[in-house]
């Protein structure tokens, strides 16, 4: 076995602790044990799989991206398994736990200035001119350029994977939440989900002040959920796969990442955290029993 044979096929792990006393159960894909360490993994797979099937990728071609960190760790791990060089552009402000895990893997870190931002929280902005940065590296150097926000890659692996591994985990599901970044996981999940069952509620995670999928607005662009919520409506997002919106603020994001640390012994992301605390939100309001599927989508070490 190989070291992309451990892509994908993450558990489904019952937050035991975390449901005490709520009328349902939370379940999360334990997607932070995937070999770099995040759900990036998949898309950063799928995505090298068919530019090489396309042929718009070649053994030894230089591939560009811009990360937040994530999809850039397991572009940097895929990339080296197929022989080709991996340059990461990234706003200085993500953590710089990030830029480690890229160095580890063998990946050319190239750092952006922050436009709006604040070292620990990375706005859309900083975003769009990393990915400016990263557009303009691909070209003078002939590489191929993920653009992960446009990629289609990015949820087809979802429908066909993540999707198909939750249903033969848990097939009574009520409800799927998660946030959103460039919107791979949500949709790609979600259109599988509904799919084979129409009943499944789908919910998008916000951070309070920056739910621009809900309100259309980011009254504040500044967060500590790296990798979501950059103020911007993906390219490839499908409203109509979206039954509600739960927001989240810093603080009990904060909370939530100890408990899981504390009590279900799960050191994860703020991303991650964002989700399991609005799965619990959601059922002290609904208040029956509800099966509810999230996603933990990165490890606490990349903070």
């Amino acid at each position: 076995m190989g070291t992309l044979n451990l892509i994908h096929n993450t558990p489904l792990i019952f937050l035991d602790k975390i449901s005490a006393g709520l009328p349902g159960k939370i379940y999360a894909k334990a997607e932070q044990l995937q070999p770099g360490g995040s759900v990036k993994d998949r898309a950063a797979y799928q995505i090298i799989l068919d530019a090489y099937q396309t042929g718009t990728l070649i053994k030894g071609q230089t591939v560009v991206e811009m990360t937040s960190g994530n999809m850039g760790a397991g572009l940097a791990l895929v990339c080296r398994q197929f022989g080709n060089p991996f340059i990461a552009v990234m706003s200085e402000g993500n953590s710089p736990a990030r830029r480690k895990i890229l160095d580890a893997f063998g990946a050319e870190v190239i750092l952006t200035g922050q436009v709006d931002g604040i070292p620990g929280m990375v706005t859309g902005k900083d975003i769009a001119y990393a990915m400016e940065i990263a557009s303009k590296i691909a070209d003078e150097k002939g590489a191929f350029y993920v653009d992960q926000f446009n990629n289609p890659s990015c949820f087809k692996v979802h429908f066909h994977h993540t999707g198909p591994e939750i249903v033969q985990n848990l097939p009574e599901i009520d409800v799927f939440m998660a946030s959103v970044g460039s919107g791979g996981t949500f949709i790609g999940v979600s259109k599988y989900l509904k799919l084979i069952n129409s009943n499944i509620q789908c919910i998008v995670v916000e951070p309070k002040n920056a739910a621009i999928l809900k309100t259309g607005k980011v009254e504040d662009p500044r967060h500590i959920i790296q990798g979501t919520a950059y103020g911007l409506i993906p390219p490839h997002w499908d409203e109509t796969l979206v039954d509600d919106f739960i927001t989240v603020t810093d603080e009990d994001v904060l909370e939530m990442t100890r408990r899981l640390s504390e009590e279900q012994g799960l050191y994860v992301g703020y991303s991650a955290a964002a989700n399991v605390l609005a799965a619990q939100k959601h059922l002290m309001a609904q208040n029956r029993a509800l099966n509810i599927i999230t996603i933990l989508c990165d490890s606490g070490y990349k903070y």
